[in-house]
């Protein structure tokens, strides 16, 4: 057991206080485990927007100036510099949570695998929508079977715009789709397929359609991403043999379950006709509890330290998305199907997280 796991209180460094960062810092200061808030960006306008608007954090300008303060890094900067900071921090005895994507390459996050295994640290990836109450409310009835054998999941994340330089639209918005897809089926696609395309202004892909094969469940997923679409569009919709489930992240009543379907009969046709027919059932949209999934995220990263425990989203968790997004980018400039290629030796690791995580849905929120 860690020194930082020892202590009832913990103190957590933000590095990266944009957007994304200074949520973080919100949340954190409304938990009762956590001591101690630093802020640290490069940026002094932004260390003094922080201080201003949270007057107990204390700011850094760089990383390494935080280490003795704290016992946690959580790192919200651009996704290039993600791999650094996270070694860094765990080459330090920090427990580290790293925002999406958790490396720009599957190599990469495997040395961050191996680095918090080496070390006995908690290593988490913010793969935020696994936290949301819709999202899990319909894990939870796909595992019930619900819904049937699972014939396929459609997800399309669109916007008009922020269009980013560092990162093309699969690496800012697909991650969130493939740690969905891979969450509600407790499984990682064999294969994918993509195609994109870049308009004049944009030097990297700024539409996506992607194809994921789930080769041994039988499932295929699909994402189209945008970020050239006039609609703000956050939806997934779940295709089974009894019913079918929509979850719109921007509806009130986000997660819909249809009573609707195809059904196949060879005894009551003509020999002219199809044999099927379609069932219409009610629609039913259960009541769920919101929680800001990123509040019920930080709070699991902090009681993971606290308890020992391993992430729902722990690092072979994010190896895998990255795996996937690698693949993917590959797919865009070859033109063909790619097998997702995961570091073999991890295989066993990920498929004991898959267990550890079902045991822990119980102890969230």
């Amino acid at each position: 057991m860690t020194a930082a796991m020892c202590t009832p209180r913990l103190r957590v460094a933000v590095v990266g206080c944009g957007y994304w960062g200074s949520k973080h810092v919100r949340v954190l200061n409304c938990l009762p485990d956590v001591a101690e808030v630093v802020a640290v960006d490069i940026d002094q306008h932004a260390r003094e927007n922080i201080t201003a608007a949270f007057p107990g954090v204390r700011a850094f300008a760089h990383l390494e100036t935080a280490f003795r303060h704290v016992d946690a890094v959580i790192i919200a900067t651009p996704p290039r510099t993600h791999v650094e900071l996270a070694m860094n921090a765990l080459r330090c005895g920090k427990h580290v949570l790293t925002e999406k994507p958790m490396g720009t390459s599957a190599a990469e996050a495997c040395l961050l695998v191996e680095e918090a295994r080496r070390s006995g640290l908690v290593l988490m990836v913010g793969h935020t929508f696994e936290f949301n109450s819709a999202v899990r409310e319909l894990k939870r009835r796909v595992g019930l079977g619900e819904l049937g054998q699972i014939y396929y999941i459609h997800s399309s994340r669109l916007n008009l715009g922020l269009y980013r330089s560092d990162v093309n639209v699969v690496w800012d918005l697909a991650a969130h789709d493939v740690s969905i897809m891979n969450y509600l089926l407790d499984a990682i696609p064999s294969s994918v397929a993509a195609w994109g395309s870049r308009n004049a202004w944009a030097d990297v892909e700024d539409l996506a359609y992607i194809r994921l094969q789930y080769e041994e469940l039988g499932v295929t997923g699909y994402v189209h991403v945008s970020w050239l679409d006039p609609n703000k569009v956050r939806e997934v919709t779940v295709i089974g043999s009894k019913r079918m489930a929509v979850y719109n992240d921007l509806h009130e009543e986000r997660l819909r379950i249809f009573d609707r379907g195809v059904e196949w009969d060879e005894q009551q046709v003509t020999p002219f006709e199809r044999p099927l027919s379609y069932r219409y059932g009610d629609i039913i949209s259960p009541h769920i509890r919101f929680e800001e999934p990123l509040s019920l995220e930080v709070k699991h990263f902090v009681d993971c330290i606290r308890d020992g425990a391993v992430p729902l989203t722990d690092g072979c968790s994010g190896l895998a998305v990255v795996a996937v997004l690698e693949a993917i980018d590959e797919s865009l400039h070859t033109g063909s199907a790619v097998r997702v290629r995961m570091p073999a030796e991890l295989n066993p690791t990920i498929q004991l997280q898959k267990v550890l995580s079902s045991s822990l849905e119980h102890s969230l929120p």
